[in-house]
C-alpha cells in the first residue's frame, strides 16, 4: 500500500531463509516450492528468479490439525519425515533481520517457537496470525528486553471482511445509527479454511476478528448480538474467500435499517498486499533501534494490535511513523526469512 517505507521499497526485500513442514516443499528451492501443493492461489508471477534459498523443515508441534489426514493430497498438508532444523541457527547463519510468521490458525506452540527463535537470533517479527504476542504483555516485554521490534497480531487484508466491517461499524456510530446486531460469515477453499474446520483451533481467530469490530463501536454489542468467524470450507472455492456481512440497526425515530454485503476476494494476495508494508515497518523499527510492539503499524495493519485505534487515526499515526528519519535509512536489500505451512 506504500511505495516507500523508511526508504525501503518492495523490491528491496530479499528472502534468505524459508521454513515449511509439507513434503512437497521441504528440500525444494523457494521459487519451486511456492507453486507446490496444496497452494491454490492465483499465479500473477509465473517465473521467479533463482533465490538460492532451500525450504527447510520447521518444527511441526501443533501446526497440523489431525483432521487434515482425512482430506486429499491436493487439499491438505502432508508433513515431511525430515527432522526439524534448528530455526535459531538457520536464522543466524542466513543473517536474517525480520521473520514473517504465517502459520495456521491455532498453532499456538509453533508460533511461540518461532517467536523465541527471533529473540534468540536477534530478529524483528511480523506476526500475521491470531496467536497473541505483540498484544500479550509478557511477549511484548520479551521483545522490549531483547531490543527487538514486533508488528502484530493477525494481519488485516488489503480489502477484507474485517476492514470493511470495522468501517461500517464506525459509520453507524458516526451517523447516529444504533447497531443492534451483526454477523460476518466467511467461506473459502484453501488450507486456511480447511484447518479451521477444527473448531477447537478457532478461539483466538474468533476473538481477534470479533474484538477488531467491537473496538470501533462507542458501546460494545452483547456477545449474543455479534457473530464473526470462519463458517465453512468449500473446496471448489480454492483461494477465493467469500464473506457475508449483515448489520441491523435503528435510525431516527427508531426506524429500522439493514445492510447486507457480499465480498469476494482472492485471499492470499489480499493479505500479501498488507504484509509487504508491515515487514518493511519492522525493518524500519530495527533501523531506528526501536524495541517492543510498533504501535502505529500494528494498529493499522493488524486485527489485534496492542492498542486499537480507529482506522483513520491509525493511518495518521502510521504516516507519522513512516515520516520519521526517512532520509537516514539506507536503500539496500533487507533480508527476510519466510516461515510458512505449519
Amino acid at each position: 500500500m506504500q511505495e516507500s517505507i523508511g526508504g525501503w521499497r518492495p523490491s528491496d526485500v530479499e528472502v534468505v531463509a524459508a521454513f515449511d513442514i509439507d513434503r512437497r516443499k521441504v528440500g525444494r528451492v523457494l521459487e519451486e516450492a511456492v507453486f507446490a501443493g496444496p497452494n491454490c492461489t492465483r499465479v500473477f508471477q509465473p517465473t521467479l528468479a533463482a533465490s538460492g534459498v532451500t525450504v527447510q523443515m520447521g518444527p511441526v508441534l501443533d501446526g497440523v490439525a489431525p483432521h487434515m489426514a482425512h482430506y486429499g493430497d491436493d487439499e491438505a498438508f502432508r508433513p515431511a519425515d525430515d527432522p526439524p532444523v534448528d530455526v535459531t541457527a538457520v536464522l543466524r547463519e542466513a543473517r536474517a533481520e525480520v521473520l514473517l510468521c504465517y502459520l495456521p490458525v491455532g498453532s499456538e506452540q509453533a508460533v511461540r517457537h518461532y517467536a523465541q527463535a527471533c529473540l534468540d537470533a536477534g530478529l524483528a517479527m511480523v506476526n500475521c496470525v491470531p496467536v497473541f504476542l505483540a498484544s500479550n504483555g509478557d511477549w511484548a516485554n520479551r521483545f522490549r528486553a531483547a531490543g527487538l521490534p514486533i508488528v502484530g497480531d493477525d494481519i488485516k487484508s488489503q480489502m477484507g471482511a474485517t476492514i470493511i466491517h470495522r468501517a461500517l461499524a464506525r459509520l453507524f456510530a458516526d451517523r447516529g445509527v444504533e447497531l443492534d446486531r451483526t454477523y460476518q460469515l466467511n467461506t473459502g477453499g484453501n488450507t486456511d479454511f480447511l484447518n479451521m474446520l477444527e473448531r477447537s483451533r478457532l478461539q483466538s481467530k474468533k476473538r481477534s476478528k470479533t474484538e477488531s469490530v467491537q473496538s470501533q463501536l462507542d458501546e460494545r454489542l452483547h456477545s449474543d448480538d455479534i457473530h464473526i468467524g470462519p463458517s465453512d470450507y468449500v473446496p471448489w472455492q480454492n483461494d477465493n474467500k467469500v464473506a457475508f456481512i449483515r448489520m441491523e440497526g435503528r435510525g431516527f425515530g427508531d426506524a429500522p435499517m439493514e445492510i447486507e454485503l457480499r465480498l469476494s476476494v482472492h485471499d492470499s494476495p489480499n493479505s500479501a498486499g498488507v504484509v509487504i508494508d508491515a515487514l518493511r515497518c519492522a525493518k524500519v523499527g530495527l533501523d531506528r533501534g526501536l524495541a517492543g510492539p510498533l504501535e502505529a503499524p500494528s494498529a493499522y495493519y493488524m486485527k489485534s494490535p496492542p492498542r486499537q485505534m480507529r482506522d483513520d487515526e491509525a493511518r495518521l499515526a502510521l504516516a507519522d511513523f513512516i515520516g520519521e528519519e526517512e532520509a537516514e535509512v539506507p536503500a539496500k536489500s533487507s533480508r527476510m526469512p519466510a516461515p510458512g505451512g505449519a
